[in-house]
């Protein structure tokens, strides 16, 4: 059976007085149906430029998408005509905006904009499209929805108009939903609520979901699968099991030695990765990683490493993957020592 989502050397830059900006580079990936993807990387990396290509939400001038395949159920959503990528968004892919706080209109109800969907896709009238609302809010665990529908987005806190999103995003049950940061400014604590619900309703319904995050914490507890990105570009693919207890990019090992350990000591600091990220309008010839990479040689500064094989179902892009795994093996045995 075919991927629910075949991305294929997916490209979209941003052409600035300053020359072409390559915020994504040539990304390959796949999502299968139920599966939940993880899409990891520092800000900027071209993460959440990635998921709006996805759905042409790209805004054009100064954004293109310039290259590549999106294929979603047969077809390539690149390519068909706006009538129809309209009825893709919101209705079988649906997205979870990374700002709860401004994602909303500010001048419609709640239960206008959860209704507005409902009656667009899936043709309801006003008043099965307001009973269903009701439900959605009352699936998120939202109370006293039936009078909540009422108000305006202001009058709900960060957590609950992040819970208005999911809703929302999950309102005409949707085969994939692109969760973009969905926790950003949240306490930990509604992070957790969040997250929870999402992912329940996920199970419920059979949807499929990407979840794009900064948060590795995140991604251990509910991804399948995790893609790294770096500098526009798919470093390392791995299911999550595989990629935390053997991570094979530099990049990758940096992620995750930089998260605060409950075994180590209070007083050791927090490993950083040196450097800054490369200037995606003048990137370099080789690896966009080696001017802070500690396994560098000089074939990376030279050739740009592909995203090849280095194990059953993990993808690397590193010429040094094998120092790099001994690395971390090394690292382990420290700390449990």
């Amino acid at each position: 059976m075919a991927p629910l989502l075949q991305v294929r050397d997916l490209r979209t830059s941003f052409f600035t007085d300053d020359g072409e900006l390559k915020a994504v580079d040539g990304i390959s990936y796949d999502i299968e149906e139920g599966e939940t993807l993880g899409l990891v990387g520092e800000s900027g990396c071209g993460k959440s430029v990635s998921a709006l290509s996805l759905l042409r939400l790209i805004p054009s001038p100064p954004g293109k998408i310039i290259g590549g395949e999106v294929i979603f159920e047969g077809e390539d959503l690149l390519k068909v005509d706006e009538d129809e990528i309209r009825h893709v968004r919101g209705n079988k892919i649906a997205m979870v905006f990374q700002e709860p706080m401004t994602s909303l209109n500010p001048v419609l109800t709640i239960g206008r904009q959860l209704t507005e969907g409902l009656e667009l896709h899936l043709d309801m009238d006003s008043s099965s499209a307001t009973k269903r609302a009701v439900q959605l809010l009352e699936m998120v665990g939202i109370s006293e929805a039936e009078t909540r529908i009422r108000d305006y987005p202001h009058q709900f806190s960060g957590g609950m108009r992040q819970r208005v999103m999911i809703a929302m995003a999950l309102s005409c049950n949707p085969k994939l939903v692109l969760a973009d940061e969905p926790t950003t400014a949240l306490d930990v604590t509604i992070q957790a609520q969040v997250l929870e619900i999402l992912a329940r309703l996920t199970r419920e319904l059979g949807t499929s979901i990407m979840i794009i995050t900064h948060n590795l914490g995140v991604v251990a507890r509910y991804a399948d699968r995790v893609n790294v990105m770096y500098a526009g570009r798919i470093v390392e693919t791995a299911s999550a099991k595989r990629l935390y207890a053997n991570p094979k990019h530099p990049y990758t090992l940096g992620l995750l030695t930089s998260v605060p350990r409950l075994d180590q000591e209070r007083k050791q600091k927090l490993q950083v990765i040196e450097g800054v990220p490369p200037d995606l309008i003048n990137l370099p010839e080789g690896c966009a990683f080696y001017d802070r990479c500690t396994f560098r040689v000089d074939r990376c500064k030279a050739e740009a490493p592909p995203l090849m094989p280095v194990e059953d179902k993990h993808l690397a892009a590193c010429w040094e993957w094998q120092r790099v795994s001994i690395s971390r093996k090394g690292s382990e045995a420290e700390v449990s020592e």
